[in-house]
């Protein structure tokens, strides 16, 4: 019993360490895109999917995980991530996240988008820049045409 306690005690930690299923920092200048393999460069519009079993896809653009969404199965996505406009490198939340889609701004693959975690924040920008602000669901609807 004493083996089984002390083997359980010092695998368990192991195993649980080891399923930690979470964002993976982005080294930019050196990751790829998943979807469209350019380098990952811009700190302020890359984007992320990490899976349910903790593979995580990296993008260079929101619009590039949006459309490699068409390609997987998506019930198996745990998390979809984007860089808050106003914070660069800081990956939010890209379901409860607000979009706007500027001229005025550009994104890496020409979509003019840029996410942002307060919508507030998002309609000063708007203000300045002019465009369109979109939920999660209206930016798939949007972007899927």
């Amino acid at each position: 019993m004493k083996t089984l306690k002390h083997y359980l005690t010092l695998t368990l930690p192991i195993l649980f360490l080891g399923c930690n299923v979470g964002p993976k920092p982005i080294d930019y200048g050196n990751d790829g895109c998943h979807f469209c393999k350019m380098t990952i460069v811009d700190k302020v519009h890359a984007a992320e999917i990490v899976t349910q079993k903790g593979k995580v896809y990296k993008f260079d653009a929101a619009e590039c995980m949006v459309h490699f969404m068409e390609d997987i199965d998506t019930s198996e996505i745990k998390l979809y991530l984007s860089n808050n406009y106003t914070e660069p490198e800081v990956l939010i939340d890209a379901t409860m996240a607000t979009f706007l889609i500027s001229k005025n701004i550009p994104s890496p693959m020409g979509a003019f988008l840029s996410a942002f975690k307060n919508k507030s924040d998002a309609e000063k920008v708007q203000q300045k820049n002019g465009g369109t602000l979109y939920n999660w669901h209206e930016l798939l609807n949007h972007l899927n045409k």
